[in-house]
């Protein structure tokens, strides 16, 4: 485990992370007993939710994230959108599986700004299969209006 001893921030090794079947991997992940990935921090991504093959990660819109556009990145938004896909099947593997994506497609519905306020990303299993995973999740505010959904597949292996 490589991790930065001032915050709990760190990378766990693929040989530690199979000892833990996936939901016991998040579990610990988030309640700070394993660190979170640096990722997470950088973009102050918050863990709201997990349940078998569901998982929300929250974050409110800020300007560090802005495209040239002036709404935020569609690169950011398709990364809470995947990060909550690929926990939703994370929470589903067994002691000694793992996983990666094979793909996943983003669309976008209309633009996310500060004024937005807090959104959503909310992942959800569709499929788990001996080889094969899929999810979809979708952005959306605290009144439910939807910004964007995305959906992923993903190899499972031993």
């Amino acid at each position: 485990m490589t991790k930065d001893p001032k915050r709990n921030i760190g990378i766990v090794s693929p040989e530690e992370a199979l000892n833990y079947s996936g939901m016991e991997f998040l579990t610990k992940m988030r309640l700070g007993e394993l660190p979170s990935p640096p990722f997470i921090h950088t973009m102050n991504i918050q863990f709201t939710k997990l349940e078998e093959g569901e998982t929300i990660f929250s974050y409110t819109p800020t300007f560090d994230f802005y495209n040239a556009l002036g709404c935020l990145h569609g690169g950011f938004i398709s990364t809470l959108l995947d990060t909550a896909m690929a926990c939703a099947i994370q929470s589903r593997l067994s002691k000694g599986q793992h996983y990666t994506t094979l793909e996943f497609k983003t669309n976008f519905l209309r633009p996310v700004y500060e004024k937005t306020g807090i959104v959503h990303a909310d992942g959800r299993l569709i499929h788990f299969g001996r080889t094969t995973a899929t999810a979809e999740a979708k952005l959306y505010d605290d009144q439910g209006k939807l910004y964007a959904f995305a959906t992923t597949t993903c190899i499972i292996m031993r």
